[in-house]
């Protein structure tokens, strides 16, 4: 396992909650005293919330919270407890009239793995940010990792565990740390050596391999891939909001690297940039230890979930 999670990074606590018999949950990521935000999504077949808010040129500047959520298009539904939590601790965007905690969010599909009728929900968001620490953070099947799985490119028979996974690291004075839920219709590979970690498997045991049967999938890629490997990519450097949104684009590239096939059309890959801090870096620096901290976070994830 590679060191670090993303509690690290001061002012960043993270909580799981999760239906273990549905194989269905929440990870939440809280700032309450509020963080510059980003986001990249490369999948063509995204769940988000609020991520329209977070280009560069759009008026809010600081989020309170990200939500990472099974469960599909339903699960969304979980951020609205991770609104009502925050709004308790009386964080939020000050509006006059109140204060509105400002939870982007994004959804992973764990319909066909456990109970498909039972979805995260606002309860569950509220439960999840109740057990939020800067403690380290719990990895494998556990919140919106829980009914993850990876390597489903010939179907469920052949796949394994994906997971929650996180990872952390420094470059100079700056910590940068990511959080991924991994569940990916392509292979789980050690970005250093290619090899397989996590996949579809043969009857014997062995991995398949998709890259090497591309050729023949047919049309089992369009029916197994309905997938998406979203996550958190944090920092204690000082950014613009701007530089969010360039941090968050960079840090996809760990999940290219690290999942393969990624950013597919039935995928919804999407990761956050959360920027909590006053420390100071090269801004190219930052944006290579994000992709590395991504790649690694994912690898955590599936060494954990298949324990």
């Amino acid at each position: 396992m590679y060191s670090g999670t993303l509690t690290q990074i001061p002012g960043i606590r993270v909580g799981h909650a999760q239906n273990q018999a549905a194989r269905t949950g929440v990870t939440v990521v809280l700032c309450a005293d509020g963080a510059v935000a980003g986001v990249d999504v490369r999948g063509a077949a995204p769940g988000t919330r609020e991520t329209d808010l977070l280009k560069s040129e759009n008026t809010v500047q600081q989020v309170h919270g990200v939500a990472l959520c099974g469960g599909s298009a339903f699960g969304l539904a979980a951020a609205d407890g991770v609104m009502r939590y925050l709004e308790e601790q009386g964080a939020g965007f000050d509006v006059g009239v109140a204060k509105v905690p400002i939870v982007p969010a994004a959804v992973l599909f764990d319909l066909g793995v456990g109970d498909a009728a039972v979805r995260p929900d606002a309860a569950m968001g509220y439960a999840a940010c109740q057990s939020a620490a800067d403690t380290p953070v719990p990895q494998g099947r556990v919140g919106a990792g829980c009914g993850a799985t990876v390597g489903k490119v010939l179907g469920p028979r052949y796949a394994q565990n994906g997971g929650v996974g996180s990872a952390a690291m420094t470059v100079g004075s700056a910590t940068v740390a990511a959080l991924v839920a991994v569940n990916a219709v392509g292979d789980v590979v050690d970005y250093r050596t290619g090899d397989i970690v996590a996949g579809a498997r043969a009857q014997d045991g062995s991995f398949i391999r998709i890259q090497n049967i591309l050729a023949t999938l047919g049309q089992n890629m369009a029916q197994n891939g309905q997938n998406t490997t979203i996550g958190v990519v944090a920092t204690d450097a000082k950014l613009t909001k701007p530089q969010a949104n360039r941090l968050a684009t960079a840090a996809q590239d760990g999940i290219a690297w690290a999942i393969r096939p990624s950013h597919t059309p039935m995928d919804g890959d999407t990761l956050f940039a959360l920027c909590t801090g006053q420390q100071s870096c090269d801004f190219s620096l930052l944006c290579a230890a994000a992709a590395e901290v991504v790649a690694r976070a994912i690898l955590n994830a599936v060494e954990a979930g298949n324990d």
